[in-house]
């Protein structure tokens, strides 16, 4: 009885697998020769993105916002939201640059109550040059942790005025009577004392904007005195004397400056000293959307007081010609914005 010879090689069933569908084995080969490069090229991507990602959520950005304009309902949101942005991605500073003619007193102190709640410094900086820090721009500027300009800058004119304008919160006849040279005055000449709010209504809310301003410069050591004259009797200092008098902290040519001179300086972040380092910061420059523009522009105090007027013609024509419908609907839609 023989014996069956025994086969050598693989068995069969491994020649059937093999063999069975050459295509996929070649489909194989050729994702495997595109591992690699695919690896590599992820790879690549990450180590470049890595500065980005270490400076958005290690604490080594700047956030820069700009404000150019009158300070409103818009420039508040933008502001405040701008500052919860700079926290969540852990920035080390806030700068935030200037331009104001003034604005709501409201919004300014929306926009204060942010800066003294941030958990981070917070630098103002009036720039560029030509721009001012007026009205409550001055209010702002001397809430802020650091205080800086720009050469040709100024700042300033803080009296508190009505929307719609008026009569000035100081003049009048009776005052300028009173402050004549030739009056004799129980308590001395009336000509060197600072002029004084006509009505009580007008004291009153020169009185408070003094005090606000006055605690604003005594949290952050600087100069009330001349806080209390930008607001009782509307003075303004170019960028040169606001630092020789205490009222900024730096004068700088541009942002590069501004940062290189803040470095190393300490100032009280909520209840803490905090040291500023602003070296190497990653500058990320968070701008007004569309949003923040076109909220701008309808809450502009200038045209908020347009819009008011044509809205309350549009009613009273609305009211004197009955059925015009037209009057009526532009003047509610304007008051209504």
């Amino acid at each position: 009885m023989s014996t069956p010879a025994l086969r050598s090689g693989p068995p069969p069933y491994v020649e059937t697998m093999a063999t069975a569908n050459p295509g996929a084995a070649a489909r194989r080969g050729v994702r495997g020769r595109w591992v690699l490069p695919a690896f590599l090229l992820l790879l690549g991507g990450t180590v470049a993105l890595l500065p980005g990602i270490m400076a958005g959520q290690g604490g080594r950005s700047a956030v820069v916002l700009q404000v150019q304009g009158a300070i409103g309902p818009a420039s508040a949101d933008y502001i405040i939201r701008g500052l919860d942005k700079a926290e969540d991605r852990n920035a080390a500073l806030v700068v935030l640059k200037l331009d104001t003619p003034g604005g709501l007193d409201s919004s300014m102190r929306d926009i204060i109550r942010a800066i003294l709640a941030a958990k981070i410094p917070v630098a103002t900086y009036v720039h560029p040059g030509g721009a001012r820090a007026a009205s409550a721009g001055t209010y702002i500027l001397y809430a802020s942790h650091v205080a800086a300009m720009s050469p040709g800058t100024n700042l300033g004119a803080a009296t508190p005025v009505q929307l719609g304008g008026g009569r000035l919160p100081f003049g009048g006849e009776e005052e300028e009577k009173k402050d004549k040279p030739d009056r004799k005055a129980e308590d001395g000449d009336r000509a060197d004392r600072p002029p004084q709010p006509a009505t009580a209504m007008e004291r009153k809310v020169v009185n408070d904007a003094t005090a606000y301003i006055r605690g604003l410069a005594e949290l952050r050591g600087r100069n009330a005195d001349w806080a209390e004259k930008a607001v009782r009797e509307g003075v303004s200092l170019s960028a040169k004397d606001a630092q020789a008098q205490n009222v900024v902290d730096i004068v700088a040519a541009g942002l590069d400056d501004l940062l290189a001179q803040m470095d190393g300086r300490t100032v009280k972040v909520g209840q803490t000293d905090a040291t500023i380092d602003s070296k190497d910061l990653a500058i990320v420059r968070i701008e007004p959307d569309w949003r923040t523009e076109l909220l701008a522009a309808i809450t502009n105090p200038n045209v908020a007081l347009m819009l008011m007027m044509i809205g309350i013609y549009g009613l009273i024509f609305e009211f004197m010609n009955p059925g015009a419908l037209y009057p009526g609907t532009i003047g509610a839609i304007c008051l209504l914005t």
